[in-house]
Parts: structure tokens; sequence; C-alpha cells
């Protein structure tokens, strides 16, 4: 790609302004729990890189940025970011569960487009660091947003129209789904319960429930190309959208409309929630590593 073709596709990305509303993404917690599990697998160059892009040596230099999509999206310069933390899978749960880029990925962009623009501007190493650094944070973000379900749905936007109640407060089936059920299995909202969940769950990758699956979660990974990237999160997605059949609307809306989730429904997402939040930081430390391998 030409520095004048990478230039202009910073400039769409970084400067555009219209504002479309969208559901939240995985809560703070979730987001730094992906993002404290992937600083634990990238290799020492992607590490160096990063750390060095961000302007932070500590630790924490991936979790710190984790969220910053999300503020973005809510101020002028960043309005038109806001469809980018989802894709609309137009399908119909839960009888049948499927994304299609060209179907469901609207004229806005959605989370796949993207994680392809934004690849597509690490990789070049072209713009300026601060366009760099709106680039990794926007990465960082959407490969966690990527894995939580109701952001790869289109019904009731994403279930955010769909009220439930939990533990006795009025809510919404998107909220619960980013907040308080992964809150309910790291037990707090914190920074320091994201770094004790990441620390359970790396467990699991290296040597626990997760360590046969891991290899799976990155195959076929590659930024090589545009199109290479969208295939490889659009797996990521359709994956994602498989569980809004199986999990999250496997009894209809009837099982969950005004309902106190907080009980037995929770019990069973508790699992999927935590191989979804597993896989994304696992998956974002390769694909980190891919990302300066290839610049």
């Amino acid at each position: 790609m030409s520095r004048s073709t990478v230039a202009t596709a910073a400039a769409v990305l970084l400067s555009a302004a219209a504002l479309v509303p969208g559901a939240m993404a995985w809560g703070a917690m979730g987001h730094e729990t992906v993002a404290y599990i992937a600083s634990n697998y990238v290799s020492s160059a992607t590490k160096s890189y990063f750390q060095d892009l961000l302007g932070d040596t500590s630790a924490n230099y991936l979790a710190t940025v984790s969220t910053w999509a999300d503020s973005y999206r809510y101020t002028t310069a960043g309005a038109f970011s806001a469809p980018f933390h989802y894709i609309d899978a137009n399908d119909n749960p839960p009888s049948s569960c499927g994304v299609s880029y060209s179907r469901d990925c609207g004229a806005s962009g959605c989370v796949v487009s993207a994680l392809q623009n934004y690849t597509t501007i690490l990789t070049a190493n072209r713009v300026s660091d601060a366009n760099l650094q709106i680039a990794a944070k926007m990465v960082i973000h959407f490969v966690g947003d990527i894995g939580q379900p109701l952001h790869c749905e289109a019904l009731e936007l994403g279930g955010n129209d769909i009220d439930v109640d939990y533990d006795g407060d009025n809510t919404n089936l998107h909220a619960i789904w980013d907040s308080e059920i992964p809150e309910s299995v790291s037990g707090g909202s914190s920074l320091s319960s994201a770094k004790a969940w990441s620390t359970k769950l790396i467990s699991a990758i290296d040597s626990g429930a997760y360590k046969s699956q891991a290899a799976s979660w990155v195959s076929g990974l590659s930024v090589g190309s545009s199109s290479a990237v969208q295939t490889t999160v659009l797996k990521w997605a359709t994956e994602s959208n498989a569980y809004v059949c199986s999990t999250v609307l496997k009894g209809g809306l009837t099982a969950v409309e005004n309902t106190d989730l907080s009980g037995a429904y929770t019990t069973t997402a508790q699992p999927v929630v935590s191989l979804q939040i597993a896989k994304q930081g696992y998956r974002l430390a390769k694909f980190l590593d891919a990302i300066v391998a290839a610049q």
C-alpha cells in the first residue's frame, strides 16, 4: 500500500465525524483482563515496540489504554468510531446464528473493517506517532470487543433493548454481558480484579483447561494483507456470534425479558465469558506480534 493510500485511510478513520449510536463494550475490567493476558504472551520485540509507542514502560502498558476507545467514541472528534465497536449480525437467534460481512458491516464501518484499517495503518508504519498511537489503542480495544457475543449481533441493538433484571436491579441484556457476568467471575470491577482474573486465565491457558485449545485460537491468524485481516477477525466474530444462539438467547427472548438473570443464567454464562476473555487476550498477543513482525 502506498504512503498516500495509508495517509488517506488514516485521515478517514481519525477525522470523520458522523455520530452513530451503538452498544458499549466489555466493561473496563474485561478489557483490562484481555490486555493483561496479552501482555503475558507478546514477544519481547512486541513489548518494546508498544511500550515505546505508547510511552509507558510499566507492566500496565496495554491495560491502561484498553478502554480508551470507549471514551473516545463519545467525544466530538471520535464520534465517527461508534459503529467500529460491533458488527450487526442480521441473523435469527436462537434458531440460526451467523455473520456475513457484506450483509452486516454497515456503510459507516464495523469492528471487522475497523480492525482491517487500523491494522493496516500499524503494519505500514507510515503515519505520525500520534496516529499510530490511536491505531494501537483501537486494535487493543476492538480485539476485546469482538469476543463479546452481543457485539456480534443486531437483535434489539445487540441486546441493549432487551430489559432484564440482575440481582434486583433493572438493566439490559447487553449490560450484564459487558459487566455483571464478568464481574461475577472476577469478583470485582477494579484493576486489581482484572490482574487477578488474568492470572487465573493465564494459568488455564498454560497448564489448565485451555491448554489444549490455545493453539487453535490463533490458527490461520494473519495480518499479511487487508483481506487476510478480514478473514482472521471475521472468524472471531462468527465464533462469538454463535454463542448468541447457544447461550445468550438459547431459550429465546421470552426466557430472558423482564427476568432476573443473576442465578442459573449467570452460572451457565460464566464459562463462556471466561473462555472468550481468555481467547481474546491470547489472540491479542499473537495479533500484536504479527503486526510488529510485518512492519
